[in-house]
């Protein structure tokens, strides 16, 4: 998004060259004439667009009310351990044993001393059990034609581990702005030549937007694209939390602050507002936007725990890990494929093929 406002053609964006004493604007590029009225108007509504633009730039989200402070109660009921090879600091209750890393697999973790940073303002319980993990790891392995045929067979689930990982959830009211470009084109025949006719259009579009619960996880540990892979949450399932909520259960602390997922958060809103405003822009060929802001009037944000079981299987020396969503039953992961039959199935596809294509060029070459 630019800050500044230089003047171009409307048409081609060639820089627009003011003569002194004309009443119009030519185009030294494409030719085409403007009143002086109507660009000055054109312009004023883009520095307008460009002020709006470093506002929105300037407006913060209130992260300092996410999150709250733990009972004296509370942190000495909690305990903490920090894995030794990889550095994650894990979260219990002081009847739950952590004795391997659920990230690295490191089969000790010592005990440290509970800092409790913030306390959650929202939880969303475990719905899934340990056994529905495990099945819809066997589901999921299903209907993967290059999977290893040995691999449902070998592997074995190493560790099951169920973990509430911190979350930062963004609430916004705000006004998107946005111009679009928008083309035309017509296509049709004059004697022997085509005639490609493209008409330009100048949109704007202004709309005012609710967003709840845009999500960005806390974790560094957590990989962002499993994460966003199985969202997403049924947010209606939040709850106040309660410390009661961790027993038997592992939490992950948040090492990204609610300010460092900020940015995270813009963007997704951003892309969002903009793409529901261009499509308010119906009936062109073409469309594409050229500028635009999005204001906070009202941002807010908390502090939230959501539940993932960890799954870690191994096959062959190598160990894979999946997760799933702890409410909705959602699994991503990554599989070990085979090779052999990557170059098998395209080859049976082409013999399969072969015959159809046999018969179409024996078909053309008689006709």
């Amino acid at each position: 998004m630019s800050e500044t406002v230089s003047y171009k053609c409307p048409h081609c964006t060639a820089p627009l060259t003011f003569k002194p004493g004309a009443d119009n604007v030519v185009c030294d590029y494409c030719g085409d004439e403007f009143a002086i009225k109507t660009i000055v108007e054109l312009f004023a509504r883009q520095e307008e667009a460009a002020a709006k633009e470093r506002q929105a730039k300037e407006q913060k989200w209130d992260t300092e009310a996410a999150g709250g402070e733990w009972s004296a109660e509370e942190a000495t009921s909690l305990r903490a351990f920090a894995c030794s090879a990889c550095g994650a600091e894990i979260v219990c209750d002081e009847n739950t044993m952590a004795t391997e890393c659920c990230y690295c697999g490191n089969p000790t973790m010592l005990p440290a001393r509970f800092d409790g940073l913030l306390k959650p303002d929202l939880i969303i319980p475990f719905q899934k059990t340990k056994e529905e993990a495990v099945a819809a790891l066997k589901e999921f392995y299903k209907g993967k034609y290059l999977l290893p045929s040995s691999f449902t067979r070998e592997n074995r689930v190493e560790a099951i581990q169920p973990m509430y990982v911190p979350f930062w959830l963004f609430d916004a009211q705000v006004e998107a702005d946005a111009v679009f470009r928008a083309e035309k084109v017509r296509r049709y025949k004059r004697g022997k030549d085509e005639v490609v006719e493209t008409k330009y259009y100048s949109c704007h579009r202004v709309g005012r937007m609710r967003f709840r619960k845009i999500p960005a996880d806390g974790s560094r540990k957590m990989d962002d694209a499993y994460m966003d892979s199985i969202e997403p949450f049924d947010y209606d399932g939040l709850v106040p939390f309660s410390s009661a909520y961790l027993a038997g259960f592992l939490a992950d602390k948040y090492d990204v602050t609610a300010e460092e997922c900020a940015a995270r958060a813009d963007t997704r809103m951003e892309n969002t507002a903009f793409a529901e405003l261009q499509r308010r822009v119906p009936g062109y060929d073409y469309v594409r936007r050229e500028s635009g802001s999005v204001v906070k009037e009202q941002g807010d944000v908390v502090y939230a725990m959501v539940p993932v079981w960890i799954l870690s299987t191994k096959y062959r020396g190598k160990v894979y890990t999946f997760m799933m969503n702890g409410q909705t039953g959602k699994v991503v992961g990554s599989l070990p494929y085979d090779k052999g039959k990557a170059i098998l199935y395209p080859a049976a596809a082409a013999l399969l093929l072969w015959p159809v294509f046999f018969f179409l060029i024996m078909f053309l070459g008689e006709s």
